[in-house]
Parts: C-alpha cells; structure tokens; sequence
C-alpha cells in the first residue's frame, strides 16, 4: 500500500476501522500522532529525500538486483541476485513500499508547499527527484499509482488509488519537468544548504531537470520517434541547458559519518562476496585496455590465468559443468577499493575514504552519449560528425569524472591515458549501426554504479550483446528479466487496482515487456 501512515491496528482499533468503513477523512484522523509534527519546513523534509532517493535506488535495489541484472558485478557465495530470485512479488516490497511511504511522500508536500508559497527554488528541486524516483518505479516495474498515488491522507481521496500507464506516466514527466524548468527562471535559492546536491542553485537545477528530460526522451524513442524528438529539443532549449560539463554533475555528497556512508562502502566493509562481473571486465573493459579498470576493480588476490583484473561469471554456480571444479575465489577482482571505507569485518583492509564517496546521479558523460546517440539517428542535427564529438566527450567526462573522485584513494587516470584510449582503432567512432553499438557500450561502461540505468539502457538497446540469461533460475524465466513483479502488498491491499493494470499491461512476471521496451526477448537474450 502506498500511503504514508501505516496503521497500526489492534482489536480495538479494528473495530473503530470497521464502524468507520470508508470515510476517508475518519482513518486518517485515527492516524494523528500528538507527539510528532505534521507540519514539517521543506528544507529538512528535501535533505532526508534527497538522501532516500540515493541510498534506494543507487544502494538498495541496485545492490540487490540492477548490478546483477546487468552483470557489472557478480555473486560467489549467495547466487539469488544472479539469478533474479530477489526480484520477484516476495522481495520487492520493501523497495516500492518504502519509496511511496518515504522520499515521495514528502517530495509530494514538499511541492504542495512550495506551489502553495509561489516559491520555484522549493518545488522545481522537489519535482525533479519526484520524477526521478517515479522513472525508477516504472521503468522497473511498468504503470503504477501515480495520479492518484500519495494522497491517502487527504479528505476524499482513494485509499485504493488506480495505476497509471506508463505512457501517461512519461506524460507526465514531460510536462512537469517543462514546467519546473521554466519556472526556475528568476527563482531565489531557497533551499540553501538543506539541497546536500546543489546547495540549492536554480541554475544547477536546471540543468539537472533538463537533462532528465533528456534521459526520458531518449528512452523512449524506439516507441515514439517523434514524441523523443521533439522532447529532446525541448530538453535542449529550455533555461539552463543540459549538464555537459561535470562541474555540474550531480552528486549525493555521502558525510561518511559512520551514520550516513556511501551505500556500496557500508555493504563492502561488511561483505566479501561481491566480484566484478566477467561481462564488464574480461568481455569489454579488459579487451578495449580501459583506464577505468584499475579503479572499477582491485587485483585478484592471487591472480590466476586471466591476469589481475578477473570477473566471475554470473551464476558461477550454475553454470558449471558435471564435476566441473569452482573458480577459485581470490583469482577474481573486488569490486575497486575507492568503494571500502578502510578496515573490513573479514579481515583485510581496503580502501580509505569509499564511506565519503559521493554518488553519481546525473552526469555529463550520460548527457553527452544521449546527444551522440540522436545525432547519429537525426533527432539534433550534426549528424555522423556531432555524433563522433559527443561520443568522443562521454568518454572523456567519464574517464575525468573517475579522475575526481579517485584522488582521494590516491589513483588517477591521465589525460594521456584518456587520448590513448580513443586512439584505438576499436574505440575510434565508426558511425551507422556500429557507431551506435558503440555509444551504447561506452554509456554501459560509464553509467557502473548506476545499475538501474544501465539495465534499462540495455532493454532498450541490447548493448552490450555479452549480457545472457544466466542458467538455472527460475525455469519459467526464459529471457534476461524486462521488469520486476508487483509486490505481494499490492496484491492485498489494491488488488483491484493491480488486477486493471495487469490486465492491461500483460503478465505480472519477469518477461513481460513495457511499454518502450520494443526490442523483441529474442534479440536481447
């Protein structure tokens, strides 16, 4: 269920539920806590936000299925995340649940408020980590509450609310995202420090809704070409411009305080059972001698035949042979130690500062990759020759951005590295069908701790093309998985809702395809 305050029932209680029945304004009212407030300012109500929306979908999820699902990290002990058994109605409650109790909750009166005092500096941030929450939920999982969704509380409003497509979820986005961009134009920077992304600057963003405009345009372009068209140009065009720089880059700045710690650096110091993937190292960054390498991955502890830098393969366990022998453990790479904060639980000590590493959300690689990618199918003019600059710049933006934020583990990558890299005849862009291949790939590679984006970007692309089914999952599950299932709560307490949605959008499993989804299961297995 998707409204902020749970009840919690006894008998007495229930009874007082069942002679209430569905009078809305009754059932909140029962919900009123005298001992906590209500009205809470919108500055602290946009730094815990802000704070959820990262910790959810760039640790949580992302940690437990969107790494695996793409393959950029891999299981060795505990398979489940390999072979998709942690995305099923069961296991993916927790996520939707909390998103809707949680960050979009109070993004949803954070904007109320805003609107409510004309003030662009409080809602136009608000709105765009609303969207950008609301794109991971259904992109994830497809339609979903949305129009009716986060209003549980008020007099007269659905303790059942309806699923919106996912089409008219996108048109949605579009608007709202136009709207916020516009109405920044001339805005105070009311947040101030209480934005831990942008201190609160209208101009950054600006930059920031442009540019997810942008990424939802893109993503939507093998359904509707011109309506991904003429949105980018929007996203283009609007105040601000789009983050093609990565001094605009927007990142969650994790205090590292032992309370609040970059969500990978807090699973890492407890767990040694995450490798890199053979997927991302040995098939694509291993063969194109990526500079990256040494700080996506650590050498193996006791290098094997395939040389330090070594990815498991993806249900590693199931795929072996009969009699066939596991790879040992310490001949695959962790995961690079600007990830771990220092000493370990298990022993070893890795890393140093991996609890302060900020996280990526929206960067200027990504942004330049999208622009590459629409000059090489005509949606911005330029054509094979803007699309060679853009995509040349994604991979710069990415090797700099990974420069940054490795100094502070006393690793680097060098501008002569950087030019070394996109002199090789395999990386030089090649244009046409190729060329696109190839700014998919770079995208897949920049986009490492963003897992959701990546698996997204793959559905709609099927690059990389090494990505497979892992063998002996679910046997029913007979394609690399094109969505999550609905949560068993949904199931309970909006089954009716639920039901419409399915049975319009197809089967609740991992199989059925979205709406902008339109690569066929064949082709992308």
């Amino acid at each position: 269920m998707i409204n902020k305050t749970i009840l919690r029932v006894g008998s007495a209680v229930a009874l007082a539920l069942t002679a209430y029945g569905c009078n809305n304004d009754k059932i909140t009212a029962l919900n009123k806590n005298p001992n906590s407030p209500e009205d809470v300012p919108p500055g602290p109500l946009f730094t815990e936000a802000a704070r959820l929306t990262t910790s959810r979908w760039f640790g949580a999820i992302d940690l437990r299925a969107h790494e695996w699902v793409v393959q950029q990290l891999a299981e060795v002990q505990y398979d489940d995340e390999d072979r998709y058994i942690r995305v099923h109605a069961t296991d993916t409650e927790g996520t939707w649940n909390g998103a809707y109790s949680s960050e979009l909750k109070d993004l949803t009166q954070i904007i109320a408020k805003g609107q409510a005092s004309g003030d662009a500096g409080i809602y136009a941030p608000a709105v765009a980590l609303r969207t950008l929450g609301f794109d991971f939920i259904t992109d994830a999982w497809g339609g979903a509450p949305y129009t009716e969704a986060l209003k549980g509380d008020s007099v007269g409003s659905s303790l059942t609310p309806a699923y919106d497509t996912q089409q008219a979820i996108y048109a949605s986005f579009f608007a709202s995202l136009d709207k916020a961009s516009t109405d920044l134009v001339g805005a105070s920077n009311a947040l101030g420090s209480a934005d831990p992304i942008y201190g609160g600057s209208p101009a950054a963003w600006q930059k920031f809704i442009n540019s997810l405009r942008a990424r939802l345009a893109m993503r939507i372009s093998n359904k509707d070409l011109p309506l991904a068209t003429a949105q980018l140009a929007a996203a283009m065009a609007a105040p601000g411009g789009l983050i093609l720089s990565n001094a605009d880059n927007a990142y969650f700045p994790w205090p590292g305080d032992g309370v609040y710690n970059n969500p990978w650096s807090d699973n890492l110091k407890g767990r040694d059972d995450w490798r890199m993937s053979w997927t991302l190292v040995d098939s694509i960054m291993k063969p194109l001698n990526d500079p990256r390498l040494p700080i996506y991955a650590q050498p193996a502890a006791s290098p094997g035949p395939n040389g330090p830098y070594h990815g498991a393969q993806n249900g590693i366990v199931a795929i072996l042979p009969p009699g066939g022998v596991l790879e040992p453990l310490n001949t695959t790479s962790r995961p690079g130690s600007i990830f771990y904060p220092g000493a370990t639980t298990y022993g070893p000590v890795l890393g140093r500062t991996g609890s302060s590493l900020p996280t990526a959300i929206l960067t200027a690689a990504e942004m330049n990759f999208i622009l590459a990618e629409a000059a090489e199918r005509g949606m911005i003019a330029g054509g094979a020759g803007a699309a060679a600059t853009y995509y040349n710049a994604g991979i710069t933006a990415s090797m700099n951005q990974w420069n940054d934020l490795a100094q502070s583990n006393g690793q680097s990558i060098t501008a002569g590295q950087t030019a070394g890299y996109l002199a090789q005849a395999s990386i030089v862009y090649q244009g046409g069908t190729a060329g696109l291949m190839q700014i998919a790939r770079e995208k897949y590679v920049a986009l490492y701790t963003d897992g959701g984006n990546a698996w997204f970007e793959w559905r709609r692309t099927c690059v990389p093309v090494q990505i497979r089914l892992v063998p002996d999952n679910d046997p029913a599950v007979t394609t690399v998985p094109r969505r999550w299932e609905y949560p068993t709560t949904e199931a309970t307490a909006n089954g009716v809702s639920l039901a419409a949605a399915i049975t319009g959008q197809g089967t609740d499993n991992l199989m059925t395809q979205l709406w902008w989804d339109t690569k066929t299961a064949a082709t992308c297995s």
